[in-house]
């Protein structure tokens, strides 16, 4: 029963181990569903099953029917044209990072579009390139088909290894989405919880860097090959700076200039975007007076620049991936589903959360993987979703997937009829705009000191995936921050807090001991609480932590103990000892032996609980031993042990911490078990745990019923901290009444003392 009075509130109930509360409560054991029923529900076919995995597998069907065309077209048009402008732009920008002609980055900002239409399920993501994507699939590229070695570069051999690439990418593309759509069908949309926030932005910080690297050589317009290996951004470096005398020094002029106008005006874009109807498309601005100087004044002839050139006409016939490649990029095509559907996955939660929509991990996975595996088909590379791309088709007033429908209707309109108005533009004017769209992603650069005032451990992890990415390239910088970032799971999971519990405010209330100066710890009780699971990885620590906790290692005054049995047996035989009313006195000099000639290679057997059946006194541990003979004082009779953070028990941790409980019970030790988790009692039950020493009785529902399970136990009514009484009170009854509100110092606890 509970009462509530003012601030404070009145319970009343019996005290409860485990199995009291369960039989007087009637638990039901439940059927817990196999592996094959779950298999059998998953595969069972119904209308209402049927209809729902429609709906689920083609979302626009239901949101579609329910569009709000009055409030919302007028907003999803503006938003798509702005969208549509600056995919144009990126698609361009992005494909210089694939190695592959800029025309085909517009079919990568096309059809992904197109398919996340019919299946995606967040409302405001723009997808399309992305940067880190692109310098993944470019890493790829470059490794499978290098630049050509004879340096002959006239434009049949240009020509034939652009084709090449153009196939890498697409089929690599292709690969990825096959692997997203198996994950999404098999639902392993979960894991993205394995890519932690700090993972993400220092793998995003470190793919930026390597995109800043990889675009020097269109700024500075150098042949600086590419080295996709561990150390390849040193090597990229390294050849960089060999040939920086080697500058165009128009094309450096130009890409500087670009930078700092896109920079400038995307400043006042976010420190005015409130007073702004709509952010200035710098991008699209900057491209068009760029084009028109490079048109006009003739700089592809004049200063040697380079230039975008022919964009292909229309789209070209769907190809088959080719199967070579596929087997030669296995890892890279995994690598590149899971960052692409992280991002994406990332950028869709945030704005879902903004606008209070829900998103399907499962279903972003298949949409995604159908939009690579088209987009490859149709020779683009992979797709994502670019934060700043997304920014502008949220900020504009993006409702829906009709703006992307909008955006990629541009795209289409570039294709097919003014692709050629932008072949005249220098291909600097793309790597600086690339560039433009890598501050944020480099502003992360500050979260490493933020990170490190709030954990240390995301801290760490930051700067381990930003060094490996780095270093190691993308593919095997993530791989190694993946598994980094688990090992720090097992470390923290491994090295457990541990801590000694004592009641706070005379109430039922129990806290760390060491952060309370009112607590009360019960004479002969510790109360040891673990904040995490138990298995063979921590079991040692938990054990060695439990022995620190109570002050003794129980298997070592085990031992003692029947040393010293076995001594008083061999003194009594041999009449050195005589039982007196008073004890046992010592009838002669007492010699000593060694523990040597006492074990007399039965060690196993001291183990063994103490026997003390022939003998004809029952030995008292705690008073005067006989001379010579000296066993570790033992000042606790019962130890709980807090179970309410331990989320799961395996079975080699089961076996230690079964017989770490042994130890203490053969030393007259009460152990209980409190707040375990639902079915660890049947967990522990259908695995043996129980046995004549280990009992299910140990275990009660709360660290206060076994506290007062103990205080009647060892009849402590005249204990100074908790007032007994039997006003009031049922048998096993107790009462937690504070006198002055929350904050009391008073407290009756009538409690029956017969048990």
């Amino acid at each position: 029963m509970v009462e509530p009075v003012g601030n404070h509130y009145v319970v009343a109930r019996p005290v409860y181990s485990e199995n009291s509360f369960n039989e007087e409560h009637e638990k039901l054991h439940r059927y817990h569903k196999t592996f094959w029923d779950n298999l059998k529900l998953y595969f069972r076919c119904s209308p209402q099953r049927a209809k729902k995995i429609a709906l689920r597998f083609f979302p626009v069907v239901s949101w579609l029917p329910a569009y709000r065309l009055r409030e919302w077209i007028l907003s999803d048009i503006v938003s798509g044209i702005n969208t549509g402008l600056v995919a144009v732009l990126q698609g361009l920008a992005f494909a210089l990072l694939v190695n592959v002609p800029p025309g085909y980055g517009l079919y990568a900002a096309f059809f992904p579009v197109l398919v996340y239409f019919i299946f995606g399920t967040s409302r405001h993501i723009s997808v399309g390139p992305f940067p880190v994507l692109s310098l993944m699939v470019g890493g790829v590229v470059t490794r499978l088909v290098p630049d050509d070695s004879t340096g002959s570069g006239n434009s049949t051999n240009i020509s034939a290894i652009n084709e090449e690439r153009v196939m890498v990418a697409a089929s690599v593309t292709f690969l990825s989405g096959i692997f997203q759509l198996l994950l999404g069908i098999f639902h392993f949309g979960f894991l993205v919880i394995y890519l932690s926030q700090s993972l993400i932005s220092g793998f995003t910080t470190a793919a930026a860097v390597h995109v800043l690297v990889s675009q020097l050589k269109f700024m500075f317009q150098l042949p600086v090959p590419g080295f996709i290996k561990p150390l390849g951004i040193i090597y990229t470096l390294e050849s960089f700076f060999s040939q920086i005398t080697k500058t165009n020094v128009a094309d450096l002029v130009t890409s500087l200039l670009v930078l700092l106008i896109v920079f400038v005006v995307k400043e006042m874009n976010d420190r005015y975007k409130e007073k702004l109807p709509t952010p200035i498309p710098i991008e699209l601005l900057v491209t068009i007076v760029a084009g028109l100087i490079s048109y006009f004044v003739n700089l592809e002839e004049k200063f040697n620049v380079a230039v975008i050139g022919k964009l292909p006409e229309g789209f070209q016939a769907p190809v088959a991936p080719d199967v070579g490649i596929l087997q030669n990029c296995i890892g890279d095509g995994f690598s590149i589903g899971i960052v692409a559907f992280a991002v994406a996955f990332s950028v869709a939660k945030v704005y879902s959360i903004k606008h209070d929509y829900p998103i399907d991990a499962n279903q972003e996975l298949i949409a995604f993987g159908l939009g690579n595996i088209v987009g490859g088909s149709f020779k683009g590379f992979a797709s994502s979703t670019a934060l700043s791309r997304s920014g502008v088709q949220e900020s504009t007033g993006g409702k829906t997937q009709i703006a992307g429908i909008v955006s990629s209707v541009i795209v289409l309109v570039v294709i097919l009829a003014i692709g050629f108005l932008l072949e005249p533009l220098q291909k600097s004017v793309l790597a600086s705009l690339a560039l433009g769209n890598l501050k944020g992603m480099l502003m992360q650069f500050k979260e490493v000191g933020i990170l490190w005032r709030k954990d240390k451990f995301d801290c760490i992890i930051w700067v381990v995936t930003f060094l490996a990415t780095i270093f190691l390239g993308l593919d095997l910088g993530l791989a190694a921050a993946m598994a980094f970032q688990l090992l720090t799971v097992v470390i923290r999971s491994q090295i457990p807090s541990c801590t000694v519990l004592a009641n706070v405010g005379r109430s039922n209330i129990y806290r760390n001991r060491k952060d309370y100066t009112d607590i009360y710890e019960p004479e002969g009780v510790k109360i040891f609480r673990c904040s995490s699971p138990i298995f063979f990885a921590n079991i040692e620590f938990f054990r060695e932590k439990l022995i620190t906790a109570v002050g003794f290692n129980p298997l070592r005054v085990l031992r003692k103990r029947n040393k010293a049995l076995r001594k008083i047996r061999k003194m009594l035989k041999k009449g050195e000892l005589q039982v007196t009313p008073k004890g046992l006195i010592s009838m002669a000099n007492h010699t000593y032996e060694s523990d040597e000639e006492l074990d007399n290679n039965k060690i196993e057997e001291l183990d063994q609980p103490t026997n003390m059946t022939d003998l004809p006194i029952q030995i008292n541990w705690g008073t005067d031993l006989p001379p010579g003979i000296t066993v570790p004082q033992v000042n606790i009779h019962s130890i709980i042990l807090d179970f309410s953070s331990v989320s799961f028990l395996d079975f080699s941790a089961m076996t230690i911490l079964k017989k770490t409980l042994k130890e203490f019970v053969r030393l007259d030790i009460d152990i209980y078990i409190v707040e375990s988790h639902e079915g660890l009692l049947d967990k522990l039950e259908r695995s043996a745990f129980f046995d004549e020493e280990i009992k299910p009785s140990m275990f009660f529902l709360t660290i206060h019923d076994a506290v007062l399970h103990i205080l009647l136990k060892k009849d402590t009514a005249s204990s100074p901290k908790l007032k007994l009484t039997k006003e009031n009170s049922r048998s096993n009854d107790y009462v937690i009444i504070p006198r002055n509100g929350l904050r009391s110092r008073e407290c009756t606890i009538p409690i029956e003392t017969k048990f």
